[in-house]
């Protein structure tokens, strides 16, 4: 391990837990545990499953514009959030490419931006960039916070008893509130990027351990889950990944985030570049698709539409949950839609693949 990377508050029970160690965004991650990813997703499937995800950027946006400033540095409308709301958006370049995608909190008197771990920098510089056109005051905390991810859909039923004073159930999707959890104070939302119901839980960094233990307990059902399954979870829902779905490149609207754009806003960073191609129509689209041989799609591996070259797979496994061969990639107008066939090339070989309709999975007990 190169000497400079991170580690979060986890690391040392990570490692007790038989964590397979990597490096990720600049921090030592597991990316599995002794069982493996195909055991760790099924446990998230159905039961419940602990994520270390203290790797992820959070900034905290103050002042009388600070509602006005998130409006304008990203895609959706956060004026539509109550307090203890949670929104899903984006940041675009003048040019419409995503530079990140967030979450957006709206606390009574602050705004938090959540964003990926690997663009925590970039994401600074971008929106630090327009600050002097507000009144704001912008504070990167994310050295401060820990987080924890607790997914499945036995998590509010793990949960509950450790947070006595405060009622889960009441608490929507997509929306949080504060509290105690274990006697740690938290910020407790009930947000994940897996499908399932959970709960993911903000806090300082020196309380982690103790959260850590009261959650993962020796013969608990709860089980440590590492970035592995968190990526075959996430795409078995049609979850983007930043890096690989949607990058600098890419726009919301060809990602099929076009949700997240509120064009008829005043104004946004990129709204003219999003407009203009809007108006002149998409040349391609983000799809899923499913493979109609056996073989498994990576990422990086050729796309082929009528015999032509058409990109890459952006995501690809088989899917834990169905067996079936699943991913992404970014196909023409005229194919990108469900039933439409086109082929990906595995080891010099094409094979039959056919565009579907996401989620992969559709029994996520969120929904």
């Amino acid at each position: 391990m190169a000497e400079n990377l991170k580690r979060t508050p986890f690391y040392d029970l990570h490692v007790a837990a038989g964590g397979k160690m990597v490096p990720f965004a600049g921090y030592e991650m597991p990316v599995q545990y002794a069982e493996g990813i195909t055991a760790e997703h099924l446990t998230v499937r159905r039961g419940a499953g602990l994520f270390d995800v203290t790797h992820m950027g959070e900034f905290d946006i103050t002042g009388p514009d600070a509602l006005a400033y998130v409006s304008y540095v990203t895609t959706n409308d956060p004026a539509a959030l109550e307090v203890g709301q949670v929104q899903y958006s984006c940041f675009t370049h003048e040019t419409g490419g995503i530079v990140d995608d967030c979450l957006v909190y709206r606390f009574a008197g602050k705004m938090m931006l959540v964003v990926n771990a690997s663009n925590m920098a970039k994401d600074w510089a971008h929106i630090s960039r327009y600050a002097a056109k507000f009144d704001v005051k912008l504070a990167n905390v994310s050295d401060q916070v820990a987080l924890l991810a607790l997914q499945g859909p036995r998590s509010q039923a793990v949960l509950q008893p450790l947070c006595p004073g405060v009622a889960l159930d009441a608490i929507k999707y997509y929306h949080f509130t504060e509290g105690k959890v274990a006697g740690v104070q938290c910020v407790i939302s009930r947000t994940g990027y897996t499908g399932e119901d959970g709960f993911e839980l903000y806090h300082a960094n020196a309380d982690g351990v103790k959260l850590w233990h009261a959650l993962v307990r020796p013969g608990g059902e709860v089980k440590p889950v590492g970035l592995g399954a968190r990526d075959s979870l996430r795409l078995e829902m049609g979850y983007p990944l930043y890096g690989n779905d949607i990058d600098d490149e890419t726009t919301p609207l060809e990602a099929g985030l076009g949700w997240i754009v509120k064009l008829k806003k005043p104004d946004f960073v990129g709204k003219a570049a999003l407009e203009a191609q809007k108006a002149r129509g998409l040349g391609r689209k983000l799809v899923g698709f499913t493979l109609q041989e056996k073989g498994f799609p990576r990422h990086g591996y050729p796309v082929w539409v009528d015999g032509q070259r058409s990109g890459d797979v952006r995501s690809g496994i088989v899917s834990p949950s169905t067996g079936d061969p699943i991913g992404t990639a970014y196909l023409p107008m005229l194919v990108a839609k469900p039933g439409k066939r086109f082929e990906v090339e595995i080891r010099g070989k094409r094979l039959r693949a056919q565009a579907v309709e996401t989620p992969f999975w559709k029994k996520g007990s969120h929904r």
